[in-house]
C-alpha cells in the first residue's frame, strides 16, 4: 500500500487561522473555516477559491457539508450555528441556544438534523427542514467542553474534555459512558463502523473496539498536551493519521501501531487538522494560515506545487 507522502499542493487561505478543514461527501471539494469570521470553498486539487460564507459575528471553530452538497453548517465562537445554501452564499438558518462557542459539528446521515458541541459541555440537535429556532433535543451530560461529534444511523458519539467518551443510541435513548483517563480532542470512527480512533492529550491515540469497549491498539510518538489536535483513519481503514504540535504530520500503520511516515510543513506551526478523502489515498492538512492537500505518486502528475 502506499502511503500519501507527497505534497501536491498548498495555499495560503487568507482567512486568519484556520481552525478546520474538511472535504465534502464526494471529496471533489473542501471547506475551510477560521479566525476572519469566514467559510470558504475550494477546489482542493487546483487550490482554487470557489465562494465565502460571511455572517458569523466571532471566529468559526468546525464547518460540514451535508450528504448531498447542498448545504453547510458551521459553529462559532458567537455561540451561533448556522446552515448555508453553497450555491447562493446565502444564510437559511441561524440557531441560537448554547451559552458557550460552538466548537464542534455534524449532520446525520440524512443532513436532516444539524448537532452541535459546545464548551458549555451541551450537544443540540436542530431541524434543518422547519424553520423552529429551538433546538429540537438538547444533551447536557457532558461536564466539559465537548470536542468532537460522530453521528451513525444509530448513534451519537460525543468526545469532551471531562476524559470521557458517551454514546447516545438513538433507537432506545440509552446513554453508555467510557470513562477514557485523559481529556479527548479527537474522535473518529473506522470506514467499518466496527472502532473509534480517540486522540488524547497524554500524546497518545487509543483504538477502541466499538462494542465492547476494549483497546486494540495505541499510538504514539507525535505531541499533544495542549490543543485540540485531530486525528484521523485513511479511507481503506489501514492508516491513522495526525497532526502534532510539532509541527508535523504522522502516520501509523492501524494494524501494527508503527510509524510508517512522519511529513513536515514549512514553519514548524502546529498542525491541528487534517480530512482524509473519503475514497482515495488524499488528505488535507491545516496549518496557521495554510492548508496543504497530500497524496501518492500515482495521483501526483505535477509534484509539489503552490497556488495562490
Amino acid at each position: 500500500m502506499e502511503i500519501p507522502n507527497k505534497l501536491l499542493y498548498q495555499w495560503e487561505c487568507k482567512q486568519g487561522a484556520v481552525r478546520a478543514c474538511r472535504f465534502n461527501v464526494d471529496g471533489n471539494y473542501c471547506l475551510t473555516c477560521g479566525g476572519d469570521k469566514s467559510i470558504k470553498l475550494w477546489n482542493p486539487h487546483k487550490g482554487l477559491h470557489l465562494k465565502s460564507y460571511i455572517g458569523h459575528g466571532m471566529e468559526v471553530l468546525d464547518a460540514r457539508g451535508s450528504c448531498d452538497n447542498s448545504q453547510v453548517a458551521s459553529g462559532s465562537a458567537d455561540k451561533t450555528v448556522s446552515l448555508w445554501d453553497v450555491t447562493s452564499g446565502n444564510v437559511m438558518r441561524k440557531w441560537r441556544g448554547h451559552v458557550g462557542k460552538v466548537t464542534c459539528i455534524a449532520f446525520n446521515e440524512e443532513s436532516t438534523v444539524v448537532l452541535s458541541g459546545s464548551i458549555d459541555g451541551s450537544i443540540r440537535a436542530w431541524d434543518v427542514k422547519s424553520h423552529k429556532k429551538d433546538s429540537i433535543q438538547v444533551m447536557h451530560e457532558p461536564k466539559d467542553s465537548v470536542t468532537s461529534l460522530k453521528v451513525t444511523q444509530y448513534e451519537i458519539f460525543v468526545a469532551s474534555l471531562d476524559k470521557r467518551i458517551r454514546k447516545y443510541d438513538l433507537r432506545n435513548g440509552e446513554l453508555v459512558t467510557d470513562y477514557i483517563g485523559q481529556p479527548v480532542m479527537s474522535l473518529e470512527q473506522t470506514r467499518d463502523g466496527q472502532c473509534l480512533l480517540l486522540g488524547c492529550t497524554d500524546s497518545t491515540i487509543k483504538l477502541f473496539d466499538k462494542d465492547t469497549g476494549e483497546l486494540l491498539q495505541e499510538f504514539t510518538g507525535h505531541k499533544n498536551l495542549e490543543y485540540r489536535i485531530e486525528s484521523v483513519i485513511s479511507a481503506c481503514d489501514r492508516l491513522v493519521l495526525s497532526g502534532s504540535e510539532d509541527g508535523k504530520i504522522y502516520i501509523w500503520d492501524l494494524v501494527e501501531g508503527s510509524v510508517k511516515e512522519t511529513l513536515g510543513m514549512s514553519g514548524g506551526h502546529t498542525i491541528h487538522s487534517l480530512s482524509f478523502h473519503p475514497m482515495k489515498q488524499l488528505f488535507l492538512s491545516a496549518s496557521q494560515e495554510t492548508v496543504a492537500l497530500w497524496g501518492t505518486e500515482e495521483n501526483s502528475d505535477k509534484g509539489e506545487e503552490s497556488v495562490e
